[in-house]
């Protein structure tokens, strides 16, 4: 590494506009990463809070099991509980639908202008998804929203807070009025905010949206024959993470930005590689003397990957520190997630693929001449 950190040293300029263009382009990785992130939380995450090993939607007769479309009856309901092996069912209702809020307990609603009641009878409708789910279902971030009562709702804290209310508020979705009993974590679908229903004020509800008021999917734990026990029921069974697909918006939102995202990764790889191998090239006299005074192919390998992987790491650590920064200020407006799987994992990454693009360079260093260093080009 003696030549390399001389090279570091005395070229600095051009390494740190190297760096700088590496810090960018992680930035620009990270920040999609984080917003695809936050995109398909907002999307999924009721989904993956359901409880049970698998997550059960009716089978069409074509094509593939959607969310939107699933409908489980009673008699499908009771065959899965009666199948060997099954520990726990779970029907749900899910259903897309709109709340207005009708009376507010926080000092935001004590606080509107004069002429206005506090029950804020103009206030907007908020779309949200209805959940229709038992009270003493296995424990979860959904399920924990799940009211006791008919007349009651639970919410998740997105709700509450695009509907602006708290417990004891009253709300009202499909015509029928409910008082907040809950509000719980944060929980989406389809980027609609989570609200949760008793099953028969769901079935309710669902009717006069113009649904069955039939289940929408069963969260079934234990450890029955899947295969079997799907096909007997005409249903489809998969882990909660393989039955994303079922939502229709999950697959082109996640693939699109995650497409981006690869590109980014492959012009990172280019760029670096395309730097590092002009540089070689120019170091090349360099190289063919170290290699007249007896240098091994692998020392100089180890000087230019050892070389890039400083200029990467400093670079991207720039890079990531500033998503971190800009994320989480953004987070407060923007759907972002900032954890490890948008940072951490794109900065390795992009460390693997900036080596990768450098070693492209490497063969310049193996075939360097060391007659070229005594003048036997002259």
């Amino acid at each position: 590494m003696f030549v390399a950190w001389r090279d570091l040293r005395s070229a600095r300029g051009r390494f740190v506009l190297i760096g700088s263009v590496v810090a960018l382009i992680t930035l620009l990785v990270g920040f999609l990463a984080g917003l695809t992130g936050g995109l398909a939380t907002q999307d999924v995450s009721a989904v993956l809070g359901l409880p049970g090993d698998r997550l059960v939607l009716q089978q069409p007769t074509d094509g593939k099991p959607s969310f939107s479309e699933s409908s489980i009856g009673t008699s499908t309901v009771a065959a899965w509980r009666d199948t060997a092996g099954v520990e726990d069912v779970t029907p749900v209702g899910i259903a897309q639908g709109r709340a207005t809020a009708q009376g507010r307990a926080t000092a935001q609603g004590r606080a509107t202008s004069q002429g206005r009641a506090t029950g804020a009878r103009g206030s907007s409708a908020v779309a949200v998804a209805l959940f229709g789910v038992p009270h003493g279902a296995p424990r979860s971030t959904t399920t924990d929203l799940a009211p006791t009562t008919d007349d009651t709702v639970g919410l998740s804290s997105g709700a509450a807070a695009a509907l602006h209310v708290a417990v004891g508020d009253r709300v009202t979705i499909a015509g029928t009025a409910y008082r907040v009993a809950t509000v719980g974590g944060d929980a989406w679908y389809s980027h609609t905010p989570v609200v949760a229903l008793t099953p028969d004020a769901w079935a309710q509800a669902d009717r006069r949206l113009g649904g069955d008021g039939a289940p929408t999917v069963l969260a079934v734990s234990g450890t029955p024959d899947w295969t079997a026990a799907a096909a007997r029921t005409h249903t489809a069974a998969a882990s909660p993470l393989m039955s994303l697909p079922a939502l229709q918006t999950f697959t082109s939102e996640v693939g699109s930005l995650g497409l981006m995202i690869v590109m980014l990764f492959g012009v990172s790889a280019l760029v670096v590689g395309a730097f590092f191998t002009v540089w070689t090239m120019q170091r090349s006299g360099d190289i063919a003397v170290l290699k007249a005074l007896g240098a091994s192919d692998a020392s100089l390998v180890r000087d230019a990957l050892g070389q890039a992987l400083v200029v990467l790491v400093v670079g991207i650590g720039v890079g990531i520190g500033l998503v971190s920064v800009l994320g989480a200020v953004a987070g407060g407006v923007l759907p972002f997630l900032l954890s490890p799987l948008t940072t951490v994992l794109p900065a390795t990454v992009m460390v693997v693929l900036g080596l990768a693009g450098a070693a492209v360079a490497l063969r310049t260093v193996t075939r360097a001449d060391p007659l070229t260093a005594l003048g036997s080009n002259r």
